[in-house]
């Protein structure tokens, strides 16, 4: 093969394996992402600690391009902080963020709410109800995570029902502080019975075919979450970012 010619298919191979490549880079980086991100979500990594790039790349077997990839998406998320010269570490929970971005779903989910109950089929309001059973069953078996996830199984499946799953799409990006917030409240006595209770209110409004009383009746369920903030705070202060 002449040596031109041997080097344009030189070029065409490293080409295709560059965008082999690409494609588990990104993968990858989305894997890790997700992971790194529901971790700090359920504040499983805490405020303040300090998260080892290298140690995430062997645990995951790959390089650390992935995991740089992933930890940036993070920051810009506002999840992790870096500092060039002392490393990655999870953000504190900014309190200044959380009355917004509680204000905003509070609005996007009362227009959920009130559609979902002029639309709702039978079978779906079953499906709600459903999901509230496995919420007492979580309250029963203090399982703080099955009840978080069947939470937010609830708030979705409204605005599936309501025809615009991308509303809870769009509210799960504007509300990640605000969940990392809501895991200090659950542990609190009875206080996973009482969003049951708010929850069982949004069903019997959903039921009645009554939309004001079902938007009322969220509204109510989200402002809760204000109330909550100032003691929240003041009994977990290192999870917190006073100043911001």
């Amino acid at each position: 093969m002449p040596a031109r010619a041997q080097k344009k298919s030189e070029l065409r191979a490293l080409a295709g394996a560059r965008r082999a490549g690409r494609p588990r880079t990104a993968t990858a980086a989305a894997r890790i992402h997700a992971d790194l991100r529901a971790e700090l979500v359920s504040l499983q990594r805490r405020p303040g600690e300090q998260i080892p790039e290298t140690e995430i790349a062997l645990s995951y077997g790959v390089s650390r391009t992935p995991v740089r990839e992933a930890i940036l998406r993070l920051a810009d998320e506002g999840l992790v902080e870096i500092f060039p010269q002392s490393g990655i570490f999870v953000s504190r929970i900014p309190l200044a963020a959380l009355p917004e971005a509680i204000i905003v779903r509070r609005s996007l989910e009362e227009t959920t709410t009130r559609m979902a109950t002029e639309r709702a089929s039978s079978s779906q309001i079953l499906g709600l109800h459903s999901i509230l059973e496995r919420q007492r069953e979580a309250d029963a078996a203090d399982d703080r995570e099955a009840f978080h996830q069947a939470d937010e199984a609830f708030h979705a499946s409204i605005a599936d029902i309501a025809g615009h799953p991308g509303i809870w799409k769009l509210i799960l990006q504007v509300k990640v502080h605000v969940d990392r917030f809501r895991r200090l409240t659950l542990p609190q006595r009875g206080r996973m019975a009482e969003v049951i209770a708010e929850h069982e209110a949004i069903m019997a409004a959903i039921e009645a075919r009554d939309p004001v009383s079902a938007g009322t009746a969220m509204v109510r369920h989200l402002e809760r979450l204000l109330a909550d903030i100032s003691a929240t705070r003041h009994n977990n202060p290192e999870f917190f970012d006073q100043q911001s």
